[in-house]
């Protein structure tokens, strides 16, 4: 077989040389008929080898009958369904080349996004047990991290919430938006319960979130069923968090997940991206440039309720009960709640301001609350004892015989 060396040589002697071909054989002592071929191949030579034949090719024709009436039957069925009695690999191998001329292709396109469109949204379940206080914990499945990435610069932020009530994610959605400093135009949600649903083949916001929507100005999308790659990012981010985020950590308290969470993503978002060619810190600005302002009248998010205090100045919150000051009982309050505190309001004054509890089921009391009950209370009871009789003078007997003209000598 002509080597490269030779058939590079035979083509700089006959172009640069201008060497004939009778002469260029005889100069490298090969035939005429060597060099007329090496001058017709514009490729140097390769050795080919003939393919050996495979112990799937006498099978090749029944998997091509079952591919045309089932194109997505796996390879294992296949296997048993042509009497495949060998290693599956070189059949999966050769079902793999086989299949596309039979199913339907399935493209997915590269998705790329301008700055300031959209940021996806979701819920993530971190799998650790964090101290809710009270002798309490919390697992996995009550553990909702808010994440949200932004589509331009990748930008990630998130947030551990109470519950996954609407109440709580609109708290701590409204918490990641305003300390991103702008709103994207197009926020991409999947079928949380508080956010939507599709009914009848189109998405149907809940009224929760057309008001929360409605104050920002934004879009709210929510992605078909069964299409995760609609949100791919936040996907993606979610994994990072578990596979980045959590090995090696402890977490003493949902605050203090929340504190390393927050300085993590800090440092994460100055971590240069292969997919971007740059941090997501170099390109925040220009997404935050071209998103929609903050509203001026921050959109109501939270627990909020109005009642009657009760006698036992008492009001529950998430299977909890926080006290209220006794003061205002039987009066009506306005219950404010975020995702820190709970806070009472009477007259536009503050009658309560606890520090929300994570556990379930307990009583939180203020102990100025206690205090000034107990004091009411011995008020009270002093009001409704009944007040002592007057003293009524005695006389002596005497007295009235006098009276009475008596002179103690008795009668005849």
């Amino acid at each position: 077989m002509l080597t490269v060396e030779d058939w590079a040589e035979i083509r700089r002697l006959h172009r640069a040389e201008g060497m004939a071909i009778k002469a260029i054989a005889r100069h490298l002592g090969i035939s005429r008929n060597t060099v007329r071929g090496a001058l017709a191949s514009d490729a140097p030579p390769k050795y080919h080898r003939k393919p050996a034949g495979s112990a799937v090719d006498a099978f090749e024709p029944r998997i091509r009958e079952l591919l045309q009436e089932f194109p997505a039957m796996p390879a294992t069925v296949i296997a048993e369904r042509i009497g495949w009695e060998r290693g599956l690999t070189i059949l999966k191998d050769r079902v793999r080349e086989l299949r596309p001329a039979y199913a339907p292709p399935d493209p997915a396109s590269r998705t790329a996004y301008d700055p300031g469109e959209v940021a996806q949204c979701d819920f993530w379940f971190p799998p650790v047990t964090v101290p809710a206080g009270f002798g309490q914990e919390r697992g996995a499945a009550r553990l909702p991290v808010l994440t949200m990435v932004c589509g331009y610069s990748r930008w990630l932020s998130a947030v551990l919430v109470p519950t996954r009530h609407a109440q709580d994610l609109f708290a701590g959605w409204w918490q990641l938006i305003s300390q991103l400093g702008a709103v994207p135009r197009a926020l991409v949600w999947d079928g949380e319960g508080a956010i939507g649903r599709w009914r009848a083949g189109r998405p149907e916001l809940t009224a929760e979130c057309q008001a929360f929507r409605g104050t920002l100005g934004a879009r709210v999308i929510i992605c078909r069923p069964a299409d995760p790659e609609a949100k791919g990012l936040v996907e993606r981010a979610n994994g990072y968090l578990e596979t980045s985020f959590l090995p090696g950590r402890r977490f003493a308290s949902p605050g203090d997940f929340n504190a390393q969470l927050s300085e993590w993503t800090a440092t994460v978002n100055g971590r240069v991206r292969r997919a971007l060619g740059c941090a997501p810190a170099d390109r925040i600005a220009a997404d935050r440039a071209a998103m929609l302002a903050l509203p001026p009248v921050a959109p109501e998010t939270g627990w909020r309720s109005s009642l009657r205090l009760p006698r036992d100045h008492y009001v529950r919150l998430d299977a909890n009960d926080y006290s209220v000051h006794p003061a205002v009982i039987g009066r009506r309050i306005e219950v404010i709640a975020g995702l820190d505190r709970v806070r009472a309001f009477c007259g536009g004054q503050p009658v309560a301001d606890h520090e929300r509890a994570w556990a379930r089921h307990q009583v939180i009391t203020d102990p100025e609350h206690k205090a000034a009950a107990a004091g009411l209370r011995r008020q009270r009871v002093g009001l409704l004892r009944p007040a002592p009789e007057p003293e009524v003078e005695q006389r002596s007997l005497s007295v009235y015989d006098a009276l009475a003209g008596d002179d103690g000598e008795g009668a005849a």
